[in-house]
């Protein structure tokens, strides 16, 4: 009896319109503190050997995640008018910023990639800010195809956006973020509706782009070679390196992990400990139980922004909000299918954890688009109102 009583009102508080919000708000904060505090134990070697200051990474993050902080608050409580606008010249204006980096006083080549620009002693990353700008582009175009009856193809209704971004960042020699983009774009034509032929196409296109991408560059084979065995004395001290230790920090940390800050892995083991492969420092850290915490965060935070889509009756709104959970989702399986040696190793960030100015930024922006949508939304409204007067009268 007392277990029936339980399941309703567990089914009761699942049901609550308000729950997303305030699911989406405490997700984004805890991983956010959680990103922050990892940051810290992972990269206090690297920043110790680049400017002598154990704490000189963290400060970034910390500068990044306070004006994030002021970037969502914004986003949260702009008129809804504002965002169609931007949506409109969105698309421009990521063409813009990606072309940033081939000016020669500001861009920055890394590791070959010539993805970044530097500003005031801060490097950015411009295509982060694209991802964003191509999910507000396509669902003002997605919105407009109920007041155009001859558009049917959605394929040709979105591709110029995808071509234009996708060459662009292919041109900064950005193989993972290209890739991740078609994902997120894939992602947007299934919310869509679009028929499975759409989805054949881009993933031909998807296919052909990225093996003739591996198979120029003898780098990149190795990665990929490296994928079924990086221990494998051919590739174990090149390509193989990286995934090979990040399988052995996940490893080592056991159920309960070894301590914050006593990672062994982010000694030189782990070039990227602080970015691309800080999941593997947090199960190495703080174990099992700790990875098991992160993707509860973010399941929780993905089903949230789903629920705000579902809810919303705008279709603007409905079509970015989840167009912005596509995001998420193809952003965190590429970085942990990479940690975990299930796909090849591309180098994409974990987003509100790992160190990176410009991904913290945009992804706190989308959250603030979220909210600002939910707010909007009149159930979810009420419900938060209802919620605030119980907290009052009690």
């Amino acid at each position: 009896m007392s277990n029936n009583l339980n399941l309703r009102k567990y089914s009761r508080l699942l049901a609550r319109p308000e729950l997303p919000y305030f699911l989406i708000i405490w997700s984004t904060i805890f991983l956010c503190a959680l990103g922050l505090t990892m940051v810290l134990s992972s990269s206090t070697v690297t920043s110790l050997q680049e400017s002598g200051n154990t704490y000189s990474i963290f400060i970034k993050q910390f500068f990044f995640l306070a004006l994030g902080s002021f970037a969502t608050f914004w986003a949260f409580r702009v008129k809804s008018a504002i965002w169609p606008f931007i949506a409109r010249y969105a698309l421009s204006i990521s063409i813009v910023i990606l072309l940033l980096p081939f000016v020669p006083f500001l861009g920055k080549n890394i590791k070959g990639n010539r993805n970044w620009i530097e500003i005031a002693g801060f490097t950015l990353q411009p295509s982060e800010f694209a991802k964003f700008g191509l999910i507000l582009w396509c669902a003002l175009r997605l919105r407009s195809l109920g007041q155009e009856p001859g558009t049917k193809n959605l394929i040709l209704l979105l591709a110029p956006g995808l071509v234009a971004i996708e060459l662009l960042i292919l041109l900064e020699r950005d193989l993972g973020t290209a890739l991740l983009v078609l994902i997120i774009f894939g992602g947007i034509l299934f919310v869509s509706g679009a028929p499975i032929k759409n989805f054949l196409a881009l993933l031909t296109l998807g296919a052909i782009v990225g093996g003739a991408f591996i198979l120029s560059s003898d780098y990149r084979m190795s990665r990929f070679a490296a994928l079924f065995n990086p221990f494998d004395e051919r590739y174990y001290k090149f390509s193989g390196w990286q995934p090979a230790h990040s399988i052995m920090g996940l490893a080592s940390g056991g159920l309960w992990g070894s301590g914050l800050g006593a990672s062994k892995q982010k000694w030189a083991n782990l070039a990227e400990a602080h970015t691309d492969f800080i999941f593997s420092v947090i199960g190495e850290e703080l174990g099992l139980l700790g990875t098991l915490l992160v993707l509860a965060l973010y399941a929780a935070l993905i089903y949230s922004i789903l629920r705000v889509a579902i809810k919303t009756k705008d279709d603007f709104s409905r079509y970015a909000t989840a167009g912005i959970a596509c995001w998420f989702i193809a952003q965190v399986v590429v970085n942990i299918g990479s940690v975990t040696s299930v796909i090849p190793v591309i180098g994409v960030t974990l987003p509100f954890i790992s160190y990176g100015g410009s991904s913290l930024l945009a992804n706190l922006i989308a959250v603030g688009f979220v909210l600002g949508v939910a707010r909007r939304t009149p159930e979810i409204a009420e419900g938060i109102r209802v919620s605030r007067m119980k907290k009052l009268n009690r």
